[in-house]
């Protein structure tokens, strides 16, 4: 009798872990922005600058957060549909061929407008040597 409610105690336990475990998994949500560096360069003849190239992936539905450039960002929507939105400014679609200029300190942040697809963009960025990609804004 006590082998049995020892046996049952253990199994129920393990099962409610499992299931917690499983429940963590399955309700896991992606990283919402994900920046991958492709390059890293210092530019000849300007010294003290580098060139940063990235693809950027926003998760569907998710949004950057606004922030700035402490330098230029050039950047090309690759795949997906969101929105740039831009401090003081109208808004800008992006669909793939979109092409986008930010100049430093411009306060903007994107948007995913899908529920399924990522939103990627291929950016390329000329910095001070050392300083971040972008930094937060509130």
């Amino acid at each position: 009798m006590k082998r049995t409610a020892f046996v049952i105690g253990l199994t129920l336990a393990v099962g409610i872990y499992l299931g917690a475990i499983g429940n963590q998994i399955l309700h896991a949500q992606p990283e919402p922005v994900k920046r991958t560096v492709l390059l890293t360069t210092d530019l000849v003849g300007m010294e003290g600058k580098e060139a940063i190239l990235t693809l950027a992936e926003i998760a569907p539905g998710a949004a950057t957060g606004k922030h700035t450039h402490p330098g230029y960002e050039f950047a090309y929507v690759l795949e997906g549909s969101g929105t740039l939105e831009i401090e003081g400014k109208p808004s800008i679609p992006l669909t793939p061929g979109t092409a986008i200029y930010q100049p430093s300190t411009q306060v903007h942040r994107g948007v995913n407008d899908s529920s399924t697809a990522p939103l990627k963009i291929f950016s390329v960025y000329i910095l001070e040597k050392g300083h971040p990609l972008a930094v937060p804004v509130k």
